[in-house]
């Protein structure tokens, strides 16, 4: 058999095989993935196109974006960035994802969660850096929902949110105020005029008990009162 001939065999084997093994798989493996430039899928390099399963975690470099296709949903990973795919959802721990679909596809960074409002084409982009989420409804109205409640931004509209919730804010506080209050009080503890005005007390104690002090008793003189 000829080098092409075996390569026709193999293409229509794998062509076969290939939905049976997406159909035994049920929705695990739910997307295909595409890359234009360097990117990583769990911690490795990726080639131009791999299958993404549920709990993959994808990024990608300053100078490199990715697809991820599912059926009727396209989530463009832009650069820099570092994704979740979740089936139903992304997740952005950071960077930014643009987001088309009419299936309902939601994203969420941190707390923050977009959706589509309605089963028609959306497209809407979330950008997440520092703690700062960004909304923009491109195509369609979308619903923004968080631990202060849900609201719609409706097309061609933007808002920002803060993707920590409520616990985390008060956490964050107490730390700082603890930490303040550690640095005050060693900053009062070991400040110069405690020093030294524990050193002149001490010392003042020390010359009132030595001028207080009878003067020693000699065997020669067994009282005070010897001349």
């Amino acid at each position: 058999m000829s080098q092409s001939a075996f390569r026709s065999a193999v293409c229509c084997l794998l062509a076969v095989l290939f939905p049976a093994q997406v159909m035994l798989a049920g929705e695990t493996a739910s997307a295909m993935l595409y890359t234009s430039g360097a990117a990583w899928l769990n911690g490795s390099e990726v080639p131009k196109s791999a299958a993404v399963f549920s709990g993959d975690l994808l990024q990608t470099r300053p100078d490199s974006t990715a697809s991820i296709q599912s059926n009727g949903s396209n989530v463009m990973v832009l650069a820099d960035s570092l994704v979740k795919f979740e089936g139903p959802a992304v997740e952005l721990e950071h960077g930014a994802v643009r987001v088309t679909t009419s299936r309902g596809l939601a994203a969420r960074a941190g707390d923050v969660t977009v959706k589509p409002a309605s089963n028609e084409w959306t497209e809407f982009q979330v950008t997440d850096v520092d703690g700062r989420v960004q909304i923009a409804a491109n195509k369609g109205d979308v619903m923004v929902q968080d631990d202060k409640g849900t609201s719609t931004v409706t097309q061609g509209q933007q808002t920002t949110r803060d993707d920590t919730t409520d616990t985390e804010k008060k956490k964050k506080r107490r730390r700082r105020a603890a930490g303040a209050a550690t640095a005050a009080s060693g900053g009062i503890m070991s400040s110069a005029p405690v020093v030294y005005g524990g050193l002149a007390a001490v010392g003042g104690a020390a010359i009132w008990i030595w001028t207080r002090q009878e003067p020693p008793v000699s065997p020669a003189c067994p009282t005070s009162t010897c001349q």
